[in-house]
């Protein structure tokens, strides 16, 4: 007779050191774990919980402005250094490490509308009301980690007057031309103090304009006659446009799939078209009870941030209809721009209220330095989340937001507005004859017509 016994080395389970992990043996036959199951569920419901816990976006506001933040820029060669620009002609440079001023930049007689900086962070360039267009010197890193002293004014080195005002600016990805947007489009180059080519399609005002970071020479811009037109700086007449039925406030292109932008609207949604197809939009993205205002992509491309004039800031998936996220503040008002960082952690917002605020890209992250261990043990909670997320328990936990009533109220009249014309189509269409009535997706819908 044979008796099996079980057999262990000592080798297997002895530590070399005394700080070394104990080493333990899992068997995950899943006929041995019959509650296996039930136990992520459980795990999965418990960290849905906890998610909601420690959701703590908020950050910290930058107060300094005396007026509200109409626009801000980002340092594409310094991860902590924004501009902004506010209503009462003011320009900063803010470490956001520090949350403090480092830089201002005056010289503006009205409102700053348009802030961008040259491929290789150099240089700033700041447009307004008052009808000029100044460049400046970025200071250099070792001036970021400098004290905010009483010597923190710098002067321009050059001022360009033109005969309108100015409502946006953005700078190629690639290369030496900027675009300002105002009562057309002019092109212009760091070196002359002209434009070097000028676009007009109509005889409205260009209300914001952005270059495409795959194609240097392509741009987009949104006018106030609820227009969207692409234009090609290699042509000499505008490529295409499409009208809408309300005024488009921003554009952010995507810079994962540069063929793709997304366009803020007075609505209250967002809209992503392919420029490839403009008469049909790719994704409608809807939560907002007010005009969108202003719009950013995340570097990965996969979700955008919108501030809009309901005094809130959302986050939406590339792809989703509606936001994943939803911050706001008693005190925040109406939002004017918002950015991701160039790292995709956080969020600024600039608002009426005169402050900039910084917020954490994912509500619920854990700040500091992460051991290993925490960063397996988010990882696997991530996971089993992912996995139940479509039972209801933990759906409803996941999409459960505290609504600013103001908001609340608005989306509540919104969804009744909403039912109410689609059953009124639905009876409409049933006591017509067949076909005589058509359907138009929501898609399409808000287009008037495109025009080439």
């Amino acid at each position: 007779m044979r008796v099996k016994v079980i057999s262990r080395s000592t080798d297997e389970f002895t530590r070399e050191r005394s700080q070394d992990l104990q080493r333990v043996f899992r068997n995950f036959d899943p006929n041995l774990r019959p509650q296996e199951k039930a136990v992520e569920y459980v795990r999965a419901l418990n960290a849905a919980k906890l998610e909601k816990i420690f959701a703590r976006p908020f950050v910290g506001a930058m107060d300094g402005h005396i007026d509200a933040v109409s626009c801000m820029a980002k340092n594409p060669n310094h991860l902590k250094g924004i501009f902004s620009g506010s209503m009462d002609g003011d320009v900063r440079l803010w470490d956001l490490a520090t949350r403090r001023t480092v830089r201002q930049f005056p010289g503006h007689q009205g409102a700053v509308r348009g802030l961008t900086v040259s491929t290789d962070g150099q240089i700033l360039v700041s447009c307004g009301t008052d009808c000029t267009l100044r460049l400046w010197k970025v200071p250099v890193d070792t001036i970021m980690e400098s004290d905010y002293g009483s010597d923190n004014s710098s002067q321009p080195l050059a001022v360009h007057v033109w005969k309108n005002a100015f409502w946006g600016v953005d700078h190629q990805w690639d290369g030496d031309l900027f675009a300002t947007a105002g009562a057309q489009v002019d092109i212009w180059n760091h070196n002359r103090s002209q434009p070097v080519n000028s676009f007009e399609w109509g005889k409205d005002t260009v209300t914001s304009i952005r270059f495409n970071p795959g194609e240097p020479n392509l741009l987009a811009t949104s006018a106030s006659d609820r227009s969207i037109s692409i234009y090609d700086l290699r042509l000499s007449t505008p490529a295409r446009k499409v009208i809408m039925r309300t005024k488009t406030n921003s554009i952010a292109w995507n810079p994962m799939e540069p063929m793709n932008f997304t366009a803020a609207n007075d609505d209250g949604s967002c809209y992503s078209y392919d420029v490839r197809k403009l008469n049909e939009a790719k994704c409608v993205h809807k939560d907002h009870v007010s005009s969108v205002m202003d719009i950013d992509y995340s570097p990965t491309g996969r979700e955008f941030v919108t501030g809009s004039y309901d005094r809130s800031v959302r986050i939406f998936q590339y792809n989703g209809g509606h936001s994943r996220e939803m911050y706001h503040t008693k005190r925040m008002q109406r939002v004017f721009c918002v950015k991701f960082s160039c790292d995709a952690s956080y969020i600024i917002s600039g608002s009426d209220d005169t402050n900039l605020r910084l917020w954490k890209a994912k509500a619920s992250e854990q700040l500091g330095v992460i051991l290993p261990r925490e960063k397996k043990k988010h990882e696997y909670l991530e996971a089993v989340k992912n996995r139940y997320k479509h039972l209801s328990e933990i759906k409803r936990i996941i999409r459960h937001r505290h609504l600013p009533k103001p908001i609340y109220k608005a989306t509540k009249q919104i969804r009744e507005i909403t039912d109410s014309e689609r059953r009124k189509e639905e009876r409409r269409k049933a006591h017509s004859a067949p076909g005589s009535i058509q359907n138009k997706p929501l898609r399409t819908r808000r287009i008037v017509k495109e025009v080439e």
